[in-house]
């Protein structure tokens, strides 16, 4: 290895380390029987768990969190399916600039987008609650969800369609018995990431959420109070944990969709 790939070896472990070193100290200080954040560790308790699921905001917060990403994610999956299968099959005026408008909440600060929709909402009079946090949270995941399933249908082969329309299947039967089988896994994918990008997100919560707490908002009315950083960092740690599989899922399934139709492995979901 030359003096240029060693030194591009030592920035990506530099990165990484910096990256991730935040998310490695959040097990280490969740089983740590001392209250205070800080070195030497005190000792290894679980107590801090058992206070997690002892608490009835928090329960309240998490189902809250999951029933808004529950909803937030079929609904971005399904509007992702009608846009990408739109954008891969059809050649319609205008289509790059409407593709582009729908993917735009993924590259706008996510403060600009809530504080837009709580006034447009505020203006309409709607009342805030969990609905208007599941229709931000929506706007939010539908472009990660299209950009998900617009591989996954760009990589069908359109003579699959073709025969089963020769064989006497109307569109709408070759779309749901050879189409949707076969982009399944990016479907499968698209809502696990849908359903982790709404389960943490927070800005949208904040402002959309009302007086119904969110998980993340929960997590921030806490940093306050010292005592509760420890159970705090037992959430996190159960979070992370909880990211990572459906990460993990939500990729096998896109990689096994990609084999399944004959794609070039790629090196990840986006």
């Amino acid at each position: 290895m030359n003096r240029q790939g060693r030194g591009l070896q030592a920035y990506a472990i530099f990165y990484l380390l910096f990256l991730y070193a935040p998310i490695i100290l959040l097990p280490m200080f969740a089983f740590n029987s001392g209250t205070i954040i800080a070195f030497p560790l005190q000792g290894v308790t679980t107590d801090w768990f058992r206070q997690m699921w002892a608490d009835a905001t928090l329960r309240r917060a998490l189902t809250n969190s999951l029933t808004v990403a529950v909803a937030s994610s079929i609904l971005a999956t399904c509007f992702g399916i009608f846009a990408a299968r739109a954008s891969t099959r059809f050649v319609f005026p205008g289509k790059g600039g409407m593709m582009g408008f729908i993917m735009l909440p993924m590259v706008l600060p996510e403060i600009i987008v809530a504080m837009s929709l709580l006034v447009v909402l505020l203006g309409m009079g709607v009342q805030l609650s969990l609905m208007t946090v599941i229709a931000g949270h929506t706007l939010i995941c539908m472009p990660y969800a299209i950009a998900v399933l617009t591989t996954a249908f760009s990589s069908l082969d359109r003579s699959l369609e073709e025969a089963a329309y020769d064989l006497g299947e109307t569109k709408w039967g070759a779309f749901r018995l050879v189409t949707l089988p076969l982009v399944m896994p990016g479907i499968i994918s698209a809502l696990l990431i849908s359903f982790t990008i709404s389960l943490d997100e927070f800005i949208l919560a904040f402002f959309l959420a009302g007086n119904e707490p969110t998980l993340p908002t929960y997590i921030f009315s806490q940093l306050r109070f010292p005592r509760a950083i420890p159970v705090i960092m037992a959430l996190g740690t159960v979070l992370v944990i909880l990211s990572i599989v459906l990460l993990a899922i939500g990729e096998y399934f896109r990689r096994r969709g990609n084999a399944r139709i004959g794609g070039k492995p790629t090196g990840g979901l986006m």
